[in-house]
């Protein structure tokens, strides 16, 4: 495949300055490859699509043809706005080899794309490859990561040495490579995706509204073969939670409940996924132990263990529309920071 078509998708949801900055970054990494930029609008509802449209015309890329615009009529979700793109395929309708991912609050370095794109073509058996992430202050973020499973629940919420370091082949997060590394998952928000993995499994599960979606898809992709790699001379710079405002969060958001209870039901079946709930009680009121005797400050929201019991106790849709407790927090816009 000497020429390999792209096309980049970048979901927008209430960041237009944020996604402009994105595109501005991904049209850079196309025009080099020959590819598409896609922005999907979803359902921002406070005028971010004419925001686009308008810096769009300002900086005068309608005229090349390889950008464009497209407004979704509801949001469903991260999975599922991404997933609109993806259908959409190349300006021509012509399908895609490869799918490129940004979040709207990322943008990669010079030349990033094509490192992720030489990877894959060097594994045939990859489907997908996410980049090195690192924040605006040059901090880089760990997004190489194992599955989620019933010990990694119990040692994620103990937070206790010595459990972590009998369980350490289950904790989540990894050490992060310093070189091509093929990973259980990695994060979404600078990801290249083959096109013929997506035309084999699908594409995200629509059920998640936000969180766990990439983690599924990559377990869905490793089940039928499909590797997922961490490239890390691919860097981008990403933001971070400026759609979802998760840094003002006060309590877990109902979604999020509902999403960890899809991913451990579906990939796992249902006793597993109790089993993965008891663990993480079992493991949160160990470390709410140790805050009572050491004076620890609070690691989760408030709440969040009571929030998960009333979660598991009922019977939600996959959006969490029956979770007892508070609303959900609304995302905030970029400009309410």
């Amino acid at each position: 495949m000497s020429n390999p078509s792209i096309l980049s998708v970048i979901l927008n949801y209430r960041t237009p300055r944020l996604t402009l900055r994105s595109a501005e970054a991904a049209l850079r990494e196309m025009r080099k490859l020959g590819g598409e930029v896609l922005i999907i609008d979803n359902a921002s509802g406070d005028g971010s699509a004419k925001q686009i449209e308008d810096g769009m015309q300002a900086r005068g890329w309608n005229a090349a043809g390889d950008i464009c615009l497209i407004r979704s009529g509801e949001n469903r979700g991260f999975g599922a706005g991404n997933n609109m793109g993806i259908r959409l395929g190349l300006a021509s309708g012509a399908r895609p080899d490869f799918v490129y991912l940004l979040n709207s609050d990322a943008w990669p370095d010079e030349g990033a794309v094509g490192v992720l794109l030489k990877a894959m073509q060097d594994n045939p058996r990859a489907g997908l490859a996410g980049s090195h992430i690192r924040g605006e202050d040059d901090t880089t973020h760990c997004t190489v990561f194992r599955f989620p499973s019933i010990a990694s629940e119990f040692q994620s919420a103990a937070r206790t040495g010595f459990i972590t370091r009998m369980l350490k082949h289950a904790v989540v997060p990894m050490e992060i490579p310093t070189q091509t590394t093929r990973v259980d998952w990695t994060a979404g928000a600078s990801m290249l995706l083959r096109q013929d993995m997506l035309d084999q499994i699908g594409g995200f599960d629509e059920a998640f509204f936000l969180y766990f979606e990439e983690t599924e898809l990559c377990h869905r992709a490793a089940r039928a073969g499909w590797d997922t790699l961490y490239v890390p001379d691919s860097r981008a710079v990403h933001v971070g939670s400026v759609s979802t405002g998760r840094k003002t969060w006060t309590r877990m958001p109902r979604y999020w409940f509902a999403s960890r209870s899809h991913y451990f039901t579906k990939v796992h079946g249902r006793p597993y996924a109790a089993l993965a709930t008891l663990a993480r009680v079992a493991g949160g009121l160990i470390w709410q132990a140790r805050r009572l005797l050491s004076r620890k400050p609070p690691a989760d929201p408030p709440r969040f263990l009571r929030d998960l019991i009333a979660y598991s106790l009922v019977s939600g849709r996959i959006r969490g529309s029956n979770i007892p407790g508070g609303a959900m927090p609304m995302p905030r816009t970029e400009d309410s920071k």
